[in-house]
């Protein structure tokens, strides 16, 4: 909950930064790889380096959390940043199908239930039925949020699969914001570079976005993203979207149409109704914990056996009384 009212500020701070999409981008990874370097290096330090594997799935995550950061940037630019984070957080769905796929945890029946309702929230974000919709163009704000929400999902999933049941958090975020960064900046030098260089205060505002929801605001998610299933985390990030719009609204005056506004809504109860757990039926609840297995009988080892055996010896030796 804590980590997702930090990045809930991400996307302020990218329109407060007033720079294009790559150069956010870019400086909110590059001025975060140093702080999380240190971390993983203490990680590093009281666990031990981390296998070759999990670096190759953390450096997968980062190419996949580029694509989700400019296709995340440029929506903002879109239909703003309220709505953006709105769209960016349909993950909750893409979570809960792709766990139940890859990783056997099965999603409640009231997720299927829930994504048409969910889909009509996006509809009336788009403005297709508002004479004025927020935004410079909603609808395509509405596509690349839609994209961005794949790609959030994938990068949690890769990211839960590489922390060792929990142990290790810091070392695969550095090096996925590592790469990110990489690949980040290539994209931006092959579109001409001029983009990746912003004034201050620009940066001031990156590095603010980069020490808080990027390195405070991840760590805290990377924690406890192992730690319960992933409906659960893609659930709670449900804070972020929340506190985006009321915070755009008070610093950015942004002020979505009122139909946009009932998306919003309309996806939020969609999400909750969608992702809350079903209740046990009369009968589960009365067997209790009958199906639990029994208990397995512990052997005795070899010496308890010796143990054993010579008490039952000496036992069976008649004593003689001694005057």
């Amino acid at each position: 909950m804590t980590g997702a009212m930090v990045i809930a500020t991400s996307a302020t701070l990218v329109r407060l930064s007033d720079a294009s999409p790559a150069t956010s981008a870019l400086f909110r990874c590059a001025y975060a790889v140093p702080f999380l370097g240190a971390l993983a290096w203490r990680e590093k330090r009281r666990i031990g380096p981390m296998a070759a594997r999990e670096r190759r799935l953390s450096w997968l995550a980062g190419a996949i959390f580029a694509t989700d950061l400019l296709l995340w940037h440029h929506s903002i630019g879109y239909v703003g940043a309220g709505l953006a984070t709105v769209l960016g957080n349909l993950q909750v769905f893409v979570v809960a199908f792709a766990a139940w796929a890859f990783l056997g945890e099965r999603p409640p029946n009231r997720l299927l239930l829930a994504a048409p309702v969910v889909f009509a929230g996006v509809v009336l974000i788009s403005g297709l039925f508002d004479a004025a919709p927020y935004g410079s163009d909603p609808r395509l704000g509405v596509i690349l949020g839609a994209a961005t929400s794949l790609a959030y999902a994938a990068f949690m999933l890769i990211l839960r699969a590489c922390s060792q049941g929990g142990h290790r958090g810091a070392g695969p975020l550095a090096h996925a914001v590592a790469a990110a960064t990489v690949l980040i900046a290539l994209t931006g030098l092959w579109s001409g570079g001029a983009v990746l260089t912003p004034r201050w205060p620009s940066h001031g505002w990156l590095l603010l976005l980069a020490l808080g929801p990027q390195v405070l605001g991840w760590v805290l998610i990377t924690y406890a993203l192992p730690r319960q299933p992933a409906a659960l985390t893609a659930l709670l990030l449900l804070v972020q979207p929340a506190g985006t719009v009321a915070l755009s609204a008070l610093a950015l005056a942004e002020r979505p149409s009122a139909i946009q506004l009932a998306g919003c809504a309309v996806i939020a109860l969609g999400v909750l109704y969608g992702s809350r757990p079903e209740r046990r039926s009369r009968s589960c609840r009365a067997a209790g914990p009958a199906n639990l297995a029994p208990r397995p009988q512990i052997r005795p080892g070899p010496a308890a056996l010796a143990a054993s055996t010579a008490a039952e010896q000496e036992a069976q030796v008649p004593k003689t009384s001694t005057v």
